[in-house]
């Protein structure tokens, strides 16, 4: 049985300056940054002064470092024969278009059932382990009543290419969110830090920069009901339920979220008669430049038939 592991790492002189983890992974070629990073951050390296928990620290040069590396865990998800509608696959990646009311990757309430447990039954194997064995090749996710796009990794220098593009902000995301209220002015830039609430957990808030993740959201109105809109959303970053809070904070919340808004009491008939029981937004757009062959690739969702019909719904009454 296998047990983990110790290494000795020397930096040069000529890595003062650095971020840790870059020099680290220049250190060790052995090992991605990304799983270098996250080592760190769990408190697996040590140097003169004790344990590091920065993986953006920066070095002065010389230093050396005692990294402990845990015994390689299988994967505790069952592999589950889940249908998966692929738009792209390679030996690197695959991009995959994910139905509404299915949740990414397991945690509590939901420990099967997942696109991971779908993924590990495709894939046999054949997925980066950068993000941890609970959540295998997932490089970035959205939430589980969101339906649209997404790209997972099957190998670690795939996943770590993304993670740094994610990380860069230069992937391309468009959503497409169906909003109550008209927005005005019908296009804009919504920026606000974002955090966990200290008054309920299970939602995201609008806090002071120094608290939260910096966010930044640009819509436009595609279309203009009665008492609702249509509108794109473009991810400049991209954080936990950032569409959702950004839209609501100016007023305009998503039809069908019942977590960060409510729906206009005249428009709520028109849900009740459509059964649409989610936050009306969809990943439409997904551009990045593939991580290995380089190709810059683009790949578009069509609108699942539960918000055409709601879109057609709102429009027919608007008339």
């Amino acid at each position: 049985m296998e047990t983990e592991k110790s290494m000795t790492i020397s930096l040069s002189d000529t890595a003062a300056g650095e971020r840790l983890d870059k020099a680290l992974a220049a250190a060790v070629p052995t090992m991605s940054r990304e799983r270098l990073k996250t080592l760190v951050q769990a408190g697996k390296l040590a140097g003169a002064g004790g344990v590091v928990w920065d993986p953006a620290t920066k070095l002065k040069g010389g230093e050396v470092f005692t990294l402990t590396v845990p015994a390689p865990r299988p994967a505790g998800n069952a592999a589950q024969d889940i249908p998966l509608h692929i738009q792209f696959e390679d030996d690197h990646l695959l991009v995959v278009d994910k139905p509404a009311g299915l949740v990414v990757h397991p945690a509590a309430g939901n420990l099967d059932g997942t696109l991971v447990n779908a993924l590990l039954h495709h894939c046999a194997g054949r997925l980066s382990g950068i993000g941890g064995v609970a959540r295998p090749g997932i490089v970035h996710r959205i939430d589980k009543d969101t339906s649209g796009l997404l790209v997972v990794a099957k190998t670690d220098p795939a996943h770590e290419g993304l993670a740094a593009q994610f990380a860069r902000h230069t992937v391309e995301r468009r959503y497409t969110a169906v909003v109550g209220g008209v927005p005005v002015p019908p296009a804009g830039r919504i920026e606000g830090a974002l955090a966990r609430s200290t008054a309920n957990r299970q939602k995201m808030a609008i806090v002071s920069a120094g608290r939260g993740k910096h966010a930044i959201t640009h819509y436009r109105t595609v279309q203009a009901f009665r008492g609702a809109a249509q509108v794109e959303c473009r991810l400049e970053t991209g954080r936990t339920h950032q569409i959702r809070v950004h839209m609501a904070s100016i007023g305009h919340a998503l039809l069908g979220d019942a977590v960060y808004g409510r729906t206009p009491g005249r428009l709520a008939p028109v849900l009740k008669e459509l059964a649409f029981a989610r936050q009306a937004l969809h990943a439409a757009t997904l551009g990045f430049q593939h991580p290995v062959t380089k190709e810059i690739l683009s790949f578009e969702s069509k609108l699942p038939a539960d918000m055409l019909a709601l879109i057609g719904a709102l429009a027919a009454e608007a008339e």
